[in-house]
């Protein structure tokens, strides 16, 4: 990593973000020339350059990728771009779906055009699992900005910006997330609540998503969507072990503690897919990742002879994997620090 990032000049788009930090940390590990970060959130913004402010290599950028002039000063003289910013929560996105639009996918397009006309050397998109066989408006926006992503290979001419992606599950831990809400409701006395017994999601640690993401930005050659292995969980599976482990921290008794099922909202999956079947007939494997070449043979810029293998073909979900115990579950959010 140190030589894909020392000396370099990176932008990451949500940078106040909880992906977008710990990007931002990560990178600065590795000497590079600025890292800059561009948001729309002040108040994080003005908390994060409390503690990185000082740092002669880092610039805090207030903006928004709908703003494509912004996007011009934010992106002059950038190596790598890392798009980050988003609008995440499916039913805000639900309520709110040409909010979604404008910065999921006009925004990605704003940035696209920049990057181009300022010959970026790579762009990478941080992508969601709900991009596959989306079901809510959150999903279709990410599903086409994977869309454009890809097609902007093709359309940039002689320009030499690479522009890849990689699809994400659950980061566990990161803002939004269920953790913090069910460690909220646990410490309030409950009632914990649930959208469905079966409900089942791809998870990762922060830590694996970033050095996902850092193994992409080394690999991508064009067009790919990089898809980390993930491990599955019930969502009720999670909640039970969290109640177990934390009523007693927080003061509460664990047999008053209830679980209630509030029922699915608007949008809401009971499971996550990691590919379509589709995919995965023209999918390339690693030992940790697969990687989706672009179907349009005129993106086919991607040599598969630089990976293991090609994957198996079928749909990758969460309802068909096998989920990881409660034991499991237990030792993976006391390894990430988050219980």
């Amino acid at each position: 990593m140190k030589n894909t990032f020392k000396n370099k000049k990176i932008l990451v788009t949500g940078g106040t973000g909880s992906i977008g930090q710990e990007i931002m940390r990560e990178i600065l590990k590795h000497e590079p020339e600025v890292v800059r970060i561009l948001d729309v959130d002040e108040t994080k913004q003005f908390e994060l350059q409390q503690e990185y402010g000082n740092r002669e290599n880092v610039r805090f950028l207030l903006g928004d990728v709908r703003d494509k002039e912004r996007l011009y000063r934010a992106i002059e003289d950038i190596d790598i771009v890392f798009h980050t910013a988003a609008l995440k929560h499916v039913l805000a996105c639900e309520y709110n779906p040409f909010e979604g639009v404008k910065t999921n996918v006009i925004g990605i397009q704003n940035l696209i055009g920049v990057c181009i006309d300022e010959e970026v050397e790579k762009v990478i998109f941080t992508s969601s699992d709900k991009a596959v066989n989306p079901t809510n408006v959150m999903g279709a926006t990410k599903l086409l900005a994977e869309r454009l992503m890809t097609s902007a290979n093709y359309y940039k001419g002689t320009r030499r910006t690479i522009f890849s992606s990689v699809r994400f599950g659950n980061v566990l831990g990161s803002r939004g997330s269920v953790i913090p809400l069910f460690k909220k409701q646990i410490e309030q006395g409950g009632p914990v609540t649930l959208t469905n017994k079966e409900m089942t999601r791809f998870i990762m640690p922060m830590r694996d998503a970033i050095n996902l993401l850092f193994k992409a930005t080394e690999l991508a050659q064009g067009g790919e969507i990089f898809i980390f292995k993930m491990a599955a969980i019930r969502i009720p599976d999670l909640a039970e072990v969290m109640v177990e482990e934390l009523a007693q921290k927080y003061g509460q008794s664990q047999n008053a503690l209830k679980m209630e099922i509030i029922g699915t909202k608007p949008g809401e999956k009971l499971y996550e897919e990691l590919m379509t079947e589709d995919e995965a007939k023209r999918a390339l494997e690693t030992e940790d990742m697969f990687i989706v070449p672009p179907e349009l043979e005129d993106l086919s810029l991607v040599d598969k002879n630089s990976y293991d293998s090609e994957a198996e073909s079928k749909a990758y979900t969460s309802k068909d994997e096998k989920p990881l115990s409660k034991e499991e579950i237990k030792e993976f959010l006391y390894r990430e620090n988050l219980l």
